[in-house]
């Protein structure tokens, strides 16, 4: 990792942050993606102490809207002609249904989209500088949900784990879809299932959903333990070629037949760019 320039979403905070720590302490880069301020320079701080030579550098956006999230990859793009690896991480989850003001669900809108919209507005430069890697962090509870594309932004009926679920359900069928675009061009793209961890996670999310979540992460596992999965993709030379995958504890593992739906994910993919406003 030494050298590479490595853009990463949500690290201001649980195992985003770790891994970004850690990619930084084998000599990476690290360009933040982050909406609040006082974590990104509490983060860049940490990255410095890490790795004190590289430049290491941070953009605010709230990757819930369209157009602040195709803005910070515009602005990344220029800004960093090279980018080796960028890890789509930033994600939540909501205890009632609330919609972005381009009027997607929220949860929708800053799990699946954000992922979609960053990739896409970096994808030129990632070929540019292959070989290169895109790490997106999806969940084992993805498992038991279905995409319903009559009613992909929840407005018929919500619930907080059905809507999560199935943002995990898109980002893996996002990554099968990017891989197959991406065959040829020296960049793969993978997923992962970093376990249930320990971090300040749903603890916004509002009501008994907080106190639930809370009340579980006491038999969840440390970040550092979470991040491992995030950090290998992004570095081992052990998937340098592999694309299309989801993994759980730094190996290959079997998502639900849902996720392996090829036609759910190019239709995914073709009402995302819809949505996107992206011809």
């Amino acid at each position: 990792m030494q050298g590479k320039v490595v853009v990463v979403t949500g690290g201001t905070s649980g195992i985003g942050q770790v891994a970004a720590v850690k990619l930084a302490a084998m000599g990476a880069r690290i360009v933040l993606v982050a909406r609040d301020r006082a974590r990104g320079e509490a983060t860049l701080s940490k990255l410095r102490a890490a790795n004190q030579s590289a430049r290491h550098a941070a953009h605010y956006a709230n990757l819930a809207s369209i157009a602040e999230t195709k803005g910070v990859a515009e602005k990344i793009a220029a800004a960093e002609p090279r980018i080796d690896v960028l890890i789509n991480n930033a994600g939540a989850m909501f205890a009632s249904r609330q919609v972005s003001a381009d009027r997607l669900e929220l949860t929708f809108a800053t799990n699946h989209m954000a992922y979609w919209l960053m990739t896409h507005g970096l994808r030129r430069n990632l070929v540019a500088s292959a070989p290169a890697r895109i790490v997106s962090t999806a969940s084992d509870a993805h498992k038991g949900n279905a995409l319903d594309f009559a009613d992909l932004q929840s407005a018929k009926s919500y619930s907080a784990f059905r809507a999560y679920g199935r943002s995990k359900l898109a980002n893996i069928l996002f990554t099968r879809a990017l891989a197959k675009r991406c065959a040829g061009t020296g960049v793969t793209a993978n997923c992962l299932h970093p376990g249930f961890v320990a971090t300040r996670f749903g603890d916004r999310s509002g009501g008994l959903l907080s106190l639930v979540i809370r009340a579980a992460k006491l038999a969840a596992i440390s970040p550092e333990k979470g991040a491992e999965t995030i950090v290998y993709l992004a570095s081992s030379p052990e998937v340098a070629t592999g694309s299309g995958g989801y993994y759980y504890e730094c190996k290959l593992a079997a998502p639900s037949g849902e996720a392996q739906d090829d036609e759910a994910a190019e239709r995914l993919w073709a009402e995302t760019k819809r949505l996107a406003g992206v011809t």
